[in-house]
């Protein structure tokens, strides 16, 4: 299969395609950014297909982050990964960037727990446990950093995300220290494509995971549809 993946929801514009047949990432480009992303992307994406050598129509599937993240950012890549599957009739699929952040350390099947962590702001990360094998411990949610720290009972983690620092710096000194921290602006765009290209299209939508609303609301305090959060 080829897969388009594509990633704006953090601080990253990030777009690979996928070649499952020979494994390789024969395309991708990222740019650091934490806005912009909806002047950026299209221009990376047009520079991707031509680096490809293929064309929208011989994609198999489109696979997009989902969240959680930038409300804006990732609207920008669930509305350009909607639209080239609608052109070139072809599934679209969303990714978490909580699963994309754990997927290369659950690709290692080691025996330490996997904490995803992304800034939520206000004190707060979005967050997600996993066992070494991607069997999940805490299922993803919103959460104060000090509840956060009582992942600690899973054992010494592996901390990945945006905020794997923000949590690292903030671990109780009574528990087995993190083996690793790796806080890392964005997912890798290649396992966003491999998610991509695992999941099945009936379940993997592609629409927002935000796991809370909006920081900034309508005056009329109602939120928009398109707005509402999703758990």
């Amino acid at each position: 299969m080829f897969i388009l993946a594509i990633d704006t929801a953090l601080d990253a514009c990030a777009a690979g395609v996928l070649d499952t047949r020979s494994s390789q990432l024969i395309a991708h480009e990222s740019q650091p950014m934490k806005r912009g992303h909806a002047e950026a992307l299209m221009p990376l994406l047009a520079r991707i297909m031509e680096s490809s050598g293929i064309g929208f129509a011989a994609l198999d599937r489109i696979a997009v982050t989902t969240g959680p993240g930038s409300f804006t950012g990732l609207r920008v890549g669930l509305s350009a990964a909607r639209g080239i599957g609608l052109a070139a009739d072809r599934p679209v699929v969303g990714v978490t960037t909580l699963a994309a952040y754990a997927a290369p350390l659950v690709s290692e099947n080691g025996d330490h727990p996997i904490i995803s962590a992304v800034d939520a702001r206000h004190d707060h990360i979005y967050f997600q446990v996993v066992s070494g094998d991607g069997t999940s411990l805490v299922p993803p949610r919103v959460i104060a950093i000090d509840e956060a720290l009582d992942a600690a009972r899973f054992g010494a983690p592996r901390l990945v995300g945006n905020a794997a620092g923000i949590l690292a710096a903030r671990w109780p000194a009574d528990a087995a220290p993190p083996r690793l921290i790796d806080p890392q602006p964005a997912p890798e765009i290649s396992w966003v494509a491999w998610l991509g290209a695992a999941v099945d299209p009936a379940v993997a939508l592609a629409r927002p995971y935000y796991l809370r609303a909006p920081d900034a609301k309508p005056r009329n305090n109602a939120l928009p549809h398109a707005a509402q959060p999703i758990s």
